[in-house]
Parts: C-alpha cells; structure tokens; sequence
C-alpha cells in the first residue's frame, strides 16, 4: 500500500501544479480578450486567431483543470444520500462511482478522441476560418484532459482504499452549495 499510495502522491502533486497553471490560464485568456476588444475598437483591426485562441485556452482550462477539482473534492456530485451517510458508506460510494463511472467514462473518451487527434496532427488541420490557428493542440488537450481525470481517479482510489483499510485518514466531508 505504501508504493500506491507514493503513486497516488505523485499524481496528486502532477495535478495540483496542473490546477495552478489552469489558474494562470483564466488570467491569460483574459488578458487576451481584453486585449482583442481594445485592439477591435480602437484600431478597427481583429483576427480570429485571437478569438480562437480564447477558445483553445478555454478547454484548457476546463479539461486540464477536472483533475485538480477532483483531486480538491470539489466536483459537481448529486447529493441525495452522501451528505446523511457515514464515511464508511461515502468511502464506499465514491469507489463504487470511481470504478464504475469515473475511470471507464475517462478512458473510453479518452481513447476515441486519440484518432482524432492523431488526424488531426498527421493532416497538419488548420481551422476553416481566415486567420484561424492549426487544431491539433486542443483536440490533444481532449485526449491529455480525460487520461489526467483518469489518473486523478486512480489516485483517489487509492486513498480510499487505503481510508478502509486504516492506512490513512481522508476527510470525507461535503458541504451542499448553498444557492
């Protein structure tokens, strides 16, 4: 259990320092739309590189960021019996969720969008629009993005099999949004 859980230590750490790079990537993407509506207002001048760029960090953002929302346990989940359950029985629930949807879910998309992007990049795909960047990179942030959450997964079930087990202790608490 000690190596798994150096493993799952591992990707925790991977995906925080991915988390933190998604924080300075919603910095980014708005300098860049600020900077596109300065530019198109004040010089008449736009390109739809710079629109698709915000598109492209965007997914990004999103899909690199899945893993560190996971990782922190602050994912969208329907909480009609996890909140008045024991730990034991969260615990419980998040691995049977993990095993049966998460990782399955996760590897399966992340395997159909490999062909894609591998089309992608052997055709050297340029985007229809005038101005418009090459499609690889983010059709490649698609494949990256499901295998992260995938291992993300795979770490958290690690530490939940290792809470059953007494190895560690793992806060299991969830607060309902309160909107």
């Amino acid at each position: 259990m000690t190596v798994l859980l150096k493993i799952s230590s591992g990707i925790d750490a991977f995906n925080k320092a991915m988390g933190y790079l998604c924080e300075y990537a919603v910095l980014f993407c708005c300098l860049v739309s600020a900077a596109n509506a300065i530019i198109r207002y004040t010089f008449s001048y736009s390109s739809n590189a710079w629109l698709e760029i915000q598109w492209y960090m965007f997914a990004f953002i999103v899909l690199m960021g899945a893993s560190y929302t996971l990782r922190m346990n602050e994912h969208v989940r329907v909480d009609l019996i996890y909140g008045a359950i024991s730990e034991r029985a969260r615990l419980l629930v998040d691995m049977i969720g993990i095993v049966v949807f998460l990782l399955p879910a996760c590897l399966y998309l992340a395997w159909a969008c490999w062909p894609v992007f591998v089309t992608s990049f052997s055709q050297g795909e340029m985007s229809s629009n005038a101005g418009g960047l090459i499609r690889w990179p983010v059709k490649l942030v698609l494949v990256l993005g499901f295998l992260f959450l995938a291992a993300q997964g795979l770490s958290e079930l690690i530490k939940r099999i290792a809470a059953l087990g007494g190895w560690i202790k793992l806060d299991t608490k969830y607060e309902k949004p309160l909107q």
